[in-house]
């Protein structure tokens, strides 16, 4: 075997074929060897791109990049947004127990819970917050529920919204309970609040005072802050207030409550002594009566027919 000289290998490694260094495009009908006349170079050119921040053609801001798809477009109106009756769903009826508000100072006895800085006990009770002259104040619905009947809307009389309240005296807590003053305290604020809300005009109210005990009987003081809580429109909105089946009891009440009411609401005060007397001045189809008061009134009308049948006899005997 020959051994290769060192000029040898330098006329090899001169000879080798360099790498390429461009493409060759060959003609559609070239066979495997290329000729230099069909050899072509292709130069790759990239776009021209305009890097600045304006809106101009061409500029990465300009309308070309950034429309976007069809399908990609969001309609807000499509978008489910919280209701606002969603946020105030607990709020019309229903305040949180941590609420800064007017309530009454004292709780049931008995009670368990916290008891808050203002001595307001958050042990789970329903509170309803009104505004009553301006002035916001919370009441505990769980402690007056058995008593809500007091207060009752009897409808409407004469021409447009003339609203019939119905205050049933025998709906009342007796004194004797346990946490009355409490309760009153509540059910003070109840009455009151449920006025403004049944009275859109002028009104009449009926205080139901037939079988009443005397036990149930509001006190002085209960009826005088009642009646200086209510708002001047109510006052002066106030056509009649009539009493039925009066005592010599409500009337001493309303004869000691003369100094603090005013003459023109002593004026509106009418008594009757029958259903049929209450029928002639309103209409009776939407005024809840209550039962004993009913049983009442039946007593009264055979009492009357009694005497006045013995009267008669009297009568007929002497002639």
């Amino acid at each position: 075997m020959t051994s290769l000289t060192s000029s040898d290998l330098f006329l090899l490694s001169s000879s080798s074929v360099a790498p390429p260094n461009s493409l060759n495009v060959s003609s559609p009908g070239g066979g495997g060897a290329m000729s230099s006349s069909h050899r072509k170079r292709r130069t790759l050119v990239a776009p021209e791109m305009n890097l600045s921040l304006d809106q101009s053609e061409g500029s990465l801001l300009s309308d070309d990049f950034l429309d976007t798809p069809d399908d990609l477009d969001i309609n807000v109106d499509d978008i489910d947004t919280p209701d606002e009756t969603d946020s105030l769903e607990i709020w019309l009826c229903v305040r949180p127990d941590d609420t800064p508000v007017a309530s009454a100072k004292a709780g049931p006895a008995g009670g368990s819970g916290d008891v808050d800085e203002e001595g307001n006990v958050n042990n789970g009770r329903l509170w309803r917050s009104v505004i009553i002259g301006e002035q916001e104040h919370r009441i505990d619905m769980q402690v007056i529920r058995p008593y809500l009947r007091v207060i009752t809307h009897g409808g409407y009389y004469g021409e447009g919204l003339n609203a019939i309240i119905v205050f049933s005296a025998c709906y009342l807590p007796d004194s004797s309970c346990a946490d009355y003053h409490y309760i009153m305290e509540n059910l003070f604020l109840y009455v009151v609040s449920s006025l403004e809300m049944l009275v859109a005009e002028d009104y009449l109210i009926i205080y139901m005072n037939g079988a009443t005990p005397r036990s149930k009987m509001p006190g002085i003081g209960w009826l005088k802050k009642c009646y200086q809580m209510i708002d001047r429109r109510l006052r002066k909105n106030l056509k009649s207030l009539v009493i039925a089946h009066p005592t010599w009891f409500i009337r001493t009440v309303l004869a000691i409550s003369r100094p603090f009411i005013s003459v023109k609401f002593m004026n509106k005060i009418q008594y009757v002594h029958s259903l049929d007397e209450l029928a002639e001045i309103v209409p009776m189809d939407h005024v809840h009566v209550p039962e004993c008061v009913v049983c009442l009134n039946s007593v009264n009308t055979m009492l009357f027919i009694l005497l006045y049948c013995n009267h008669v006899f009297i009568h007929l005997e002497k002639q």
